[in-house]
């Protein structure tokens, strides 16, 4: 039984084809394209009004030059809630519980930012090693400390994002296992956890898109070190 709850981790595989692939390719499917009329449907405007203040949000205290990354990361943030809200459904793989793929998409971005930054300002990308006004002795600590946490951010990217939204999807799991069990044995407790279920999910929800809004403002803020 303990086994059975990490199933829903397990990349799904039909006729020994990894269905991980579908799982990332859906989500655009499913987004409306826009089209030449003079008005849109309600949900093209709210989807251009949810990404235009996304984006105005995000970009607002970068410098112009980090303008160029919001057609990315305005992307990558509408694509991590679509995945992350499409788990929760019944049946249904959620990747963004894959460290693999997580990691996959912190690492590169990252690097992104720390290429931009030495290219374009190497001193002040370098600065960030070693603060200001350091005594002699604790240089060569301070800078092994720094590059450390530098180079630990992509996976601090990938480690936030795979453990709530496994933590979420274990705890679903355990309360409506729970839910089943008492259902004929005590009733009244089993309406109870049947709540608890209910408020999980919706505590789920919110987790799905704050995550996916948290990483990519990390990312930003990493872009606004660097440019």
């Amino acid at each position: 039984m303990t086994l059975s709850f990490f199933d829903q981790f397990m990349s799904p595989v039909f006729l020994g084809i990894p269905l991980a692939a579908l799982a990332l390719a859906l989500p655009w499917v499913l987004f409306p394209k826009a089209t030449t009329r003079w008005l849109n449907c309600r949900l093209l405007t709210l989807q251009g009004w949810f990404i235009n203040n996304f984006t105005q949000q995000i970009f607002q205290p970068l410098n112009v030059g980090g303008h160029k990354w919001a057609l990315l990361l305005s992307s990558l943030m509408v694509f991590l809630i679509t995945l992350n809200l499409l788990g929760l459904l019944p049946y249904t793989f959620t990747p963004t519980t894959q460290l693999s793929l997580n990691t996959a998409f912190a690492v590169p971005l990252w690097l992104a930012t720390i290429i931009i930054g030495m290219r374009n300002q190497p001193t002040h990308a370098l600065g960030h090693l070693l603060p200001e006004g350091t005594p002699t002795l604790l240089i060569p600590v301070l800078i092994i400390i720094e590059t450390i946490s530098l180079f630990i951010r992509p996976l601090a990217l990938g480690v936030r994002l795979t453990a709530n939204l496994t933590a979420g999807h274990l705890l679903i799991q355990l309360t409506s296992t729970a839910t089943f069990v008492l259902l004929p044995l005590m009733p009244p407790v089993a309406s109870l956890t049947a709540l608890l279920l209910l408020m999980l999910s919706l505590l789920e929800i919110a987790v799905a898109m704050i995550q996916a809004y948290v990483f990519v403002l990390l990312l930003s803020l990493y872009l606004q070190e660097n440019i």
